[in-house]
């Protein structure tokens, strides 16, 4: 299979698009330079937020910039696409349809890998916006598992990991995690998904073990979808 490039629609966010890449390096089989995905990447923080537009609290539709920037990247060359952000998969069918390029579902790939991990009991830690689109709730019942959303005490502190901490700039709060992950073990979860890319990056922080980071396996779906192999 010839090799392809991958376009990243970055910006969503910032320092989520940098992870990704950087995971994308690391994860590649490769003993030189040359051995490396072929990536062109925009990094568009102009893009509206997400979960506000889906909760109503924001008129800006964040799927044109969106659509614009997968053009962008056609246009640079890009054969396949991700984006390194969950909640904008909230509009995936609408992105996916306004171009010409396949893009990776991101949600799909981590419910397919939970499956596989033998998960029951999934626990979905994600924005609000992600969470009331249902999206990772859906694939999961589709794969025969049972999704586990936090309370809205919980849900809270998920928020304020990902906007208070990660999104201002600021190192992860340990105590904070530690709150959600108490709470969704006693409620059953045998897995952890980690449904926001701003949480993979708490992932790292922490060196969180036993959870599913979904810009991993978005990561390593996009290696081997561009003809890669995986270290």
């Amino acid at each position: 299979m010839g090799k392809k490039t991958l376009g990243i629609i970055g910006g969503v966010g910032p320092l989520a698009t940098m992870f990704i890449g950087e995971m994308i390096v690391r994860r590649t089989n490769a003993e030189k330079d040359q051995d490396h995905v072929e990536m062109v990447i925009t990094n568009n923080p102009n893009i509206p937020d997400r979960t506000a537009f889906i909760l109503g609290e924001s008129d800006d539709d964040p799927v044109p910039v969106i659509v614009g920037d997968a053009n962008r990247l056609r246009t640079a060359g890009a054969d396949l696409l991700i984006m390194p952000c969950n909640t904008a998969h909230s509009f995936y069918d609408r992105i996916q349809a306004s171009t010409e390029l396949p893009v990776i579902d991101m949600i799909g790939e981590t419910a397919a890998r939970a499956k596989r991990y033998g998960a029951r009991r999934v626990g979905i830690l994600a924005t609000t916006g992600t969470i009331t689109t249902g999206i990772y709730q859906t694939a999961c019942e589709r794969l025969g598992m049972t999704p586990v959303v936090p309370d809205d005490y919980t849900q809270s502190v998920v928020m304020s990991l990902i906007y208070d901490d990660i999104k201002a700039g600021k190192r992860a709060d340990p105590e904070k995690w530690k709150t959600i992950h108490e709470v969704m073990t006693e409620v059953g979860c045998d897995e952890l998904i980690l449904g926001c890319t701003e949480l993979s990056i708490v992932r790292q922080e922490l060196e969180l073990e036993g959870c599913i980071d979904s810009l991993l396996v978005l990561a390593e779906t996009a290696i081997e979808r561009c003809g890669y192999r995986l270290n």
